[in-house]
């Protein structure tokens, strides 16, 4: 088993926002989190990280208590976590960023043929600065490449889909659809987007900081397919106030 949460429970201001989370995560999966707003996914994956510590409870990481660890500590064994809006960095190219993630001396091909790989034309972007010229959707995709290269072996996603229009979120569902080809080991994701849900191995659905039931996608939606609806109209109305 790769990660293992035993017991997780996180309270702020008297009130429970994980009540004794206990999940199993094996090797290769790609484990889609969703519920509705309030549900405690953020706070979970934020807790697998290290950016949050558990008020009880342990995780579990390739056999090891990493509970006590911090985030550089956690990164080291091999946990990555990519922010719901990328990390944007005045004088930095694409190049640059791709080869501090590699954590060696890639060449320019090695760069591009990543940068391929999550849907860009290499050659318009790889001496490009990582700036606030890129939209969100050329900023989450160079993201995933720097993912990619990281190797890590556990890999999350913080709600790639927000803040960005219509037209990049489709081409970045392509790119998720093509998860396990450009990122190597486990993958979680917190998301409301059907099409992410339906190419999941495995999802689970949160509400009210408990995990309420875990399924395949197929198990999980047609079950569950209004309550994930509802999800998607608390998200959107939630991004329409907060704009």
């Amino acid at each position: 088993m790769l990660l293992e949460l035993k017991n997780i429970c996180f309270e702020r201001e008297g009130r429970k926002i994980l009540d004794d989370i206990n999940l199993d995560i094996d090797v290769g999966k790609f484990i889609a989190i969703t519920g509705p707003n309030g549900s405690g996914k953020s706070t979970l994956v934020k807790i697998i990280m290290g950016i949050e510590k558990p008020d009880s409870g342990k995780v579990i990481f390739n056999g090891k208590d990493i509970t006590g660890l911090s985030i550089d500590e956690r990164a080291k064994l091999g946990i990555s976590f990519a922010f719901q809006q990328p990390v944007k960095f005045k004088g930095i190219t694409v190049y640059d960023l791709l080869k501090i993630s590699a954590q060696k001396n890639i060449t320019k091909k090695e760069a591009c043929e990543v940068l391929s790989k999550v849907g860009l034309c290499a050659k318009e972007y790889v001496d490009r600065e990582v700036n606030g010229s890129l939209s969100g959707g050329e900023l989450k995709r160079i993201e995933i490449a720097t993912v990619a290269l990281r190797g890590a072996k556990l890999t999350i996603f913080d709600e790639p889909e927000a803040g960005i229009d219509l037209w990049s979120f489709k081409n970045l569902i392509d790119v998720f659809e093509n998860m396990s080809q450009i990122i190597k080991g486990t993958t979680i994701i917190i998301s409301h987007q059907e099409r992410i849900l339906n190419i999941a191995d495995e999802i689970v659905l949160m509400k009210s900081g408990k995990i309420e039931t875990i399924g395949t996608s197929k198990e999980i939606m047609e079950k569950n397919f209004t309550k994930i609806e509802c999800c998607k109209i608390e998200r959107m109305e939630y991004e329409r106030k907060n704009k």
